[in-house]
């Protein structure tokens, strides 16, 4: 063979591992990426079936209750417009707290309940995630339409379905 054929050759499959290569990295970083969904999004079937992602919002207040076996708990998560049932077995963090910033990761079950594996909760009173800060504006903001929505329209209260 030619000197020039050789780094041909010698060049193609260098090239050809790194491909390999980049493609198994990404394979098996696949796994673990976890979208951040609001309960919004949720709602609205955004969120990807049968696949863990992380979602985030206030815990509502009322809506914190054990079970009998001093583990499992459920809460509902809320971004101000539409709201998320969940349930979660384990220890939670200690400041997690009705009304406070929470981040579920796991999956939605058919009946709607998202089966937490983990519960994250806001660890500074002043600190939100950007994603959440987002979410909430703009929850607020569609919550704001609805209400201008129904002033125009002549009601003086509609109720907001969660």
């Amino acid at each position: 063979m030619k000197p020039r054929h050789k780094r041909f050759v010698f060049i193609a499959v260098a090239l050809a591992a790194v491909a390999v290569a980049v493609g198994l990295v990404l394979y098996a970083l696949r796994g673990n990426v976890n979208l951040y969904f609001t309960p919004t999004q949720v709602f609205n079937n955004e969120a990807p079936k049968g696949r863990s992602f992380r979602i985030g919002g206030l815990v509502e207040k009322g809506s914190l209750k054990r079970e009998k076996d001093g583990l499992t708990v459920n809460f509902v998560i809320t971004d101000t417009h539409k709201s998320i049932p969940v349930v979660y077995t384990g220890i939670l963090p200690d400041l997690f707290k009705e009304g406070k910033g929470v981040v579920a990761q796991g999956e939605v079950q058919a009946n709607g309940v998202m089966r937490a594996e983990e519960v994250l909760a806001k660890h500074d009173e002043n600190y939100m995630p950007p994603e959440a800060t987002d979410a909430l504006n703009k929850a607020k903001a569609a919550n704001a339409a609805d209400a201008a929505a129904a002033a125009s329209n002549g009601s003086a209260a509609v109720p907001v379905i969660k």
